[in-house]
């Protein structure tokens, strides 16, 4: 926990909690699992951490990619293979239609059994693994925030809350208003209930996943941050603050996935 000093804070008081969500969201995921098959996209971060998990545990991983093969792979597709991970592509045509019966059942047919887990890992059991992190963090708080890409790490902080608290979802996709719907499905799948301790921030996505703008490319690079949900999460935040969204005195925990550090001296006024 990093508390953040920046002047536009005011009296309320902002920590990061640097955690990687892709362990949580898989640790339920692949009990008693020998082969999973999962998607991603050429830069996949859940691509890099499930093989990583399959040559933890001994599993084997099949990596289901976006578009074309290029070779030499990126270094995210080589660690992945790196790791023991076969690679197979879909064209993008068919990667949209990828939850599809026809799409799923001509991977079934070509891998055999395998234990197919969505592009991002959102599931019940990801759910149950995000839900871990709220009653770990020690210090007080009263909101927490989070980026968004698929909505199983802001479904589980949020059934994780204590009461009184809540959570604040930050997209990182245009057009996601859908996010809404899959946040309460995933938590109808892990808890038969939609808690109303939760809402999604759709305003900060600046032109979509992987799209960024040179004021949040300056903002990221001043403070160290990534680009693609960290620094859009912490724009938003501040920019709620900035606002007014957030009484004084409140206390703000944001999530740092997938970022092990910030270094705090670059927030300081």
């Amino acid at each position: 926990m990093q508390e953040l000093a920046d002047p536009c804070l005011g009296w309320v008081r902002l920590w990061l909690k640097a955690d990687d969500n892709k362990p949580r969201k898989l640790r339920h995921s692949l009990d008693g699992v020998r082969r999973v098959l999962t998607f991603g996209g050429a830069y996949s971060n859940h691509i890099r951490a499930v093989a990583a998990a399959g040559r933890e545990r001994d599993i084997e991983t099949i990596g289901v990619i976006r578009g074309e093969e290029h070779l030499p792979l990126n270094p995210s597709l080589a660690y992945a293979a790196a790791c023991g991970m076969r690679l197979t592509y879909l064209d993008r045509a068919a990667y949209r239609r990828k939850d599809t019966p026809e799409v799923l059942d001509r991977l079934r047919e070509r891998w055999g059994a395998v234990t197919i887990l969505p592009e991002g890992g959102s599931n019940a059991a990801a759910v149950r693994g995000c839900a871990e992190l709220p009653g770990e963090i020690a210090q007080p708080y009263d909101v927490i925030c989070c980026p968004v890409g698929t909505g199983g790490t802001l479904a589980g902080l949020s059934a994780g809350l204590a009461e009184g608290r809540r959570a604040i979802g930050f997209a990182v996709l245009k057009g996601a208003g859908f996010l809404e719907g899959e946040v309460a499905r995933l938590q109808r799948e892990a808890y038969g209930r939609v808690l109303d301790n939760w809402e999604l921030q759709l305003g900060y996505h600046f032109g979509g996943y992987a799209r960024t703008t040179p004021a949040l490319r300056a903002f990221a690079d001043e403070r160290g941050l990534e680009r693609i949900y960290v620094a859009k999460m912490l724009w938003g935040v501040l920019d709620l603050v900035r606002q007014g969204a957030f009484a004084p005195g409140t206390r703000i925990v944001a999530v740092v996935t997938g970022q092990p550090s910030i270094p705090v001296a670059s927030w300081a006024a």
